[in-house]
């Protein structure tokens, strides 16, 4: 196996591989010389520059993508053309254009691809799903609210543009993206919070909540929302970023609705912990988790445990595995690879790709916002806790000098799952976001599967 990116989630899921009978690393590919050098240095690899090197290599049988988020689509359908199977890394893509695209290029040459949404590989996810389907201990669920209220600071703003780091390649590094001046402090990992390269927290950690969330509670029965609203916007920091730092979004289904609260911000500047978006639930959410709200209780969920509580609120059942999720998602990959059997995958491509697509409609929602609108926002569900999420959401703003006028707010976006596009009035606002603009030499290209 190579590795396809150099940071931190490149260095994770070397030491994965390694760990995994079966499997060996043999190269790494970052266009950061020094850190290809570094990390390759550890488990005797050969160290490249480009990831082409890699493709074209008979050495190696199967790609990690580790990358920026922008080049996640386009390293993996250059992989499975050159006839590697393919680990990428979460979220799939940068467009939901762009993941359908990788989703037809496995199936087009039958490649085994699978997301590194590694809590599908958690035995804890099933545990769940048979506890509220097919035992239906708390009733029928109503509705589901997902949580990342975790803060970050400010990536700060230059007046100058950022100079990459000597021993980077910037044409390979900005692949697919536009070639555009950095005005942010750091080079590495804030790229994140760069439309031009990121996906925000939306896409970095809510595709793993929201994954979870279609998994246990829908039983990945649905596969993206047919409608959605949301809010939000990036206030407190004056930094150079342009994703949210502040999001909420309500996704319906044809089966319940999802609201989604995401928050980088402390409770109030210089305070310590995360905002609360407890509203009229029974009990807070998770930070980082999920409520599934029933008819007779609620089921807790969070990375690596579950917690089940009837409608007094009184604990009932704890669901904990003690499985390091990561070693065991790239050990389902690797059998996977081995046998060819693609239907072992915990987390198939088709599936990440709609886990995926929750997160890109929201940020698409978002980008397509305008003034906000309260009562629009309000006025589009019945649903008790939608309203009252919305005032969870806005009223800390006030300790951070700001307030509702500083937020945008999307109109109701209705969408067709099939189609994968947006309809109705503002169809075509929302639609021009699906799909990016692509320097020339670095194009994901329409493909038939």
């Amino acid at each position: 196996m190579a590795v396809l990116g150099a940071g931190g989630r490149g260095g994770g899921i070397a030491g994965a591989i390694d760990a995994t009978d079966g499997a060996k690393l043999v190269m790494v590919a970052d266009p950061d010389s020094n850190r290809a050098g570094s990390l390759a240095k550890k488990y005797d690899a050969k160290a490249v520059s480009d990831l082409r090197t890699v493709l074209d290599s008979d050495d190696v049988d199967a790609v990690a993508i580790t990358t920026c988020n922008h080049w996640h689509c386009l390293a993996a359908i250059w992989a499975i053309e050159a006839g590697k199977d393919v680990y990428v890394e979460k979220p799939l893509s940068h467009s939901q254009w762009e993941g359908r695209q990788v989703v037809s290029a496995a199936q087009k040459h039958g490649r085994v691809v699978q997301l590194g949404t590694q809590q599908r590989s958690d035995p804890i996810q099933m545990q769940a799903r048979r506890f509220l389907h097919d035992d239906k201990s708390l009733g029928e669920i109503q509705y589901v609210q997902a949580n990342r209220l975790g803060p970050r600071g400010s990536i700060g703003r230059r007046d100058t543009p950022l100079t990459p780091p000597k021993g980077l390649d910037y044409n390979l590094w900005l692949g697919p993206a536009a070639d555009e001046a950095i005005y942010r402090n750091s080079f590495h990992y804030d790229w994140h919070w760069d439309w031009n390269t990121g996906n925000g927290e939306m896409g970095n950690w809510g595709v793993h909540i929201l994954d979870d969330v279609r998994n246990v509670a829908y039983q990945d029965k649905v596969s993206t929302p047919n409608r959605l609203i949301c809010g939000g916007g990036r206030v407190g920091w004056d930094d150079a970023g342009d994703t949210p730092n502040v999001h909420f979004a309500l996704f319906e289904t044809e089966m319940f609705p999802t609201l989604i609260a995401l928050s980088n911000l402390p409770p109030k500047p210089g305070a310590k912990g995360a905002w609360t978006a407890k509203g009229q639930m029974q009990l807070n959410a998770p930070g980082s988790g999920y409520a599934v709200v029933c008819e007779g209780g609620t089921y807790l969920g969070q990375r690596g445990s579950g917690n089940a509580y009837d409608a007094d609120g009184k604990h009932i059942r704890k669901f904990k595995a003690n499985v390091s999720t990561v070693p065991a998602h790239m050990k389902n990959f690797v059998d996977a690879v081995r046998s060819r059997d693609v239907s072992s995958l915990a987390a198939p491509i088709e599936n990440g790709h709609h886990s995926t697509g929750w997160c890109n409609l929201a940020n698409v929602a978002f980008r397509a916002g305008g003034a906000f609108d309260a009562d629009q926002l309000t006025r589009v569900s019945d649903l008790p806790q939608w309203p009252a999420l919305i005032d969870d959401m806005t009223a800390p703003l006030s300790g951070f000098g700001a307030g509702t006028g500083d937020l945008l707010s999307s109109p109701v976006l209705e969408h067709d799952p099939d189609a994968e596009r947006f309809t109705g009035e503002h169809a075509d606002l929302a639609n021009s976001f699906l799909r990016r603009k692509y320097r020339p030499g670095f194009e994901v290209k329409p493909i038939a599967s």
